[in-house]
């Protein structure tokens, strides 16, 4: 075979792949968030004694529970596009609340009382039961490869028995994989947290008062899109060039091509399994109206 047809055998076979794994997170990641917002999440939270009128307490709670009581610095630096400032005020005092055990129960519980109330008998059924298994076949891939704090934390945690807990489990495991290799990619870009928000907002991925959760000032929001500005990727509009959508087009190739490789450990059949097995859970996380309408995620935009 001729060197160009190998490279452009090669070339479509990435794209492939970085495909596959971009349309295995939009599955998976509603199945994942639906608890930060569930009512029987908020239960828990509130038996263990965090308040619940917003949900940034909990949440901080849940998510950084399996790091164990790390600090301010260790959390910011994990969570990334939060600011410095929004994750002080959450952690560490989420320990003096509940320690980081007591959390990973209610955790649990969360999710199994969360799943129950979306899918009913379902959600212990044989068909969340699948998915668990295949799922998780990816997350200790995921596991296995250069992995940063809130995914190695997640996967070094015991496995629920319980199909859809071990379902969330492998979720929360490869999402948080894919968002290691988020940040990588936006290093490699060049942005810094703040910056990485506003290149974001710029190319529409959602309103910029989206974005206000993430809790920086406007200062700290004006400055980065100056310094973004000054490489030519916004405009004075605040909307992103034509070099700042290439930037962001280029992130968003390099952390699916990154989100990509434990998915490997799933033969095309298998992957093709996994997504029937998810479509009706999506479809029933979508349509419980818990989640919100826009995300700084950007799902469904790039």
């Amino acid at each position: 075979m001729p060197d160009e047809a190998k490279h452009g055998t090669k070339t479509r076979a990435g794209a492939d792949e970085r495909a596959a794994a971009r349309r295995m997170w939009h599955l998976l990641e509603p199945l994942h968030a639906v608890v930060y917002y569930a009512p029987e999440a908020y239960e828990e939270a509130a038996a263990l004694g965090y308040g619940t009128a917003e949900r940034w307490p909990s949440y901080f709670a849940w998510r950084a529970a399996p790091l164990g009581p790390v600090g301010a610095e260790e959390a910011t630096a994990a969570f990334h596009s939060f600011s410095p400032g929004t994750v002080a005020r959450y952690v560490p005092r989420s320990w003096r609340v509940a320690a980081p055990d007591a959390v990973l129960a209610a955790r649990a519980r969360a999710v199994v009382r969360t799943y129950a109330g979306l899918l009913g008998p379902e959600a212990e059924g044989p068909g969340v039961a699948a998915a668990a298994t295949l799922a998780r076949r990816v997350a200790e891939a995921a596991a296995g490869t250069a992995a940063g704090p809130l995914s190695a934390a997640n996967a070094a945690l015991p496995w629920p028995e319980e199909p859809s807990a071990a379902l969330w489990q492998a979720a929360t495991v490869i999402r948080e994989h894919r968002g290691d290799g988020h940040l990588a990619a936006l290093r490699e870009a060049g942005l810094d947290p703040v910056e990485s928000l506003v290149s974001f907002a710029a190319v529409g991925a959602a309103p910029v008062e989206v974005f206000a959760s993430r809790g920086w000032s406007t200062s700290a929001w004006e400055a980065a899109r100056s310094r973004l500005a000054a490489r030519g990727l916004v405009g004075v509009d605040g909307t992103a060039t034509e070099a700042g959508r290439a930037l962001r087009a280029a992130v968003e190739r390099r952390t699916d091509e990154l989100a990509a490789r434990p998915w490997r450990a799933l033969p095309a059949a298998d992957r093709d399994h996994l997504v029937g097995a998810l479509e009706p859970l999506w479809l029933a996380a979508i349509g419980s109206g818990l989640l919100p309408g826009e995300n700084t995620l950007g799902i469904g935009k790039v």
